[in-house]
């Protein structure tokens, strides 16, 4: 695992919005940032999962999370727009977006892929990625200093045989992270990085090899040391690289 150490109070008064938070490693990183002393703003499509991450961090005693029901499937500039004029209103900043939300979509050879399951991965995993990016970046650049984290994949440095629009997604999420932290680095507090999460026990792992034994592979909570560390000021001096959250 990614050898790190958090600070108790890591992320005491950052203000970050975690997509996909409702499960998985969103979930976990939601609950860990709170942990942390963050203020964390729950994004993610079933307000059913959103109210239950936000109940367990009232009663850990954390800071108040804020709940935001949006489908990245569905949405449109304008959504990202009111978006931003809430947490304006509420917050006046943003220290933090930990971009996680992403579909799978099929298993296949490109040549039998689906266009509209082709469209709506790159929807959720890349178009929503931007519009919020653009939306939300004077919110980051309110803060003293601001970390852009996206979710990136093993699929997405080097191209595997049937994982279709999933890893077109991720070569386009690494190159939409190394673009912001080009244009950002000497023009603003805002970094931005990267994590590949490697074999997780989670949903869409299982979706992506049924026949794997879950048992065998890390939990989500076991890999938040490396989601701490670029969302922290230690890692201050760290963009636009890739990390692993897992020792390949």
């Amino acid at each position: 695992m990614f050898d790190y150490q958090a600070p108790e109070q890591l992320l005491k008064d950052k203000i970050i919005l975690v997509t996909g938070a409702g499960d998985g490693i969103g979930k976990a990183a939601a609950l860990s940032y709170a942990q942390h002393g963050a203020t964390v703003i729950l994004l993610g499509r079933t307000t059913k999962k959103l109210e239950a991450v936000y109940d367990i961090i009232e009663a850990q005693g954390y800071p108040q999370a804020a709940i935001v029901p949006l489908n990245l499937d569905g949405v449109s500039e304008h959504d990202f727009t009111e978006l931003a004029n809430t947490l304006q209103n509420e917050f006046g900043r943003l220290d933090g977006i930990l971009h996680n939300a992403s579909l799978l979509g099929e298993r296949t050879p490109l040549e039998n892929y689906d266009a509209e399951i082709f469209d709506q991965v790159m929807k959720v995993n890349v178009s929503s990625q931007f519009m919020l990016n653009q939306a939300l970046l004077p919110l980051l650049k309110a803060a003293p200093k601001a970390s852009i984290v996206f979710t990136t994949s093993s699929v997405g440095r080097k191209a595997r045989a049937y994982w279709g629009a999933y890893s077109i997604s991720k070569f386009a999420t690494e190159g939409m992270m190394q673009l912001l932290a080009d244009e950002l680095e000497n023009t603003s507090n805002i970094r931005s990085n990267a994590i590949n999460p490697g074999g997780t026990r989670t949903t869409m792992r299982a979706s992506a090899y049924p026949a794997e034994d879950p048992q065998t592979l890390p939990t989500p909570e076991d890999i938040m040391p490396v989601y701490l560390y670029l969302m922290g000021d230690d890692s201050e001096g760290i963009n636009g690289k890739s990390l692993d959250a897992q020792a390949t």
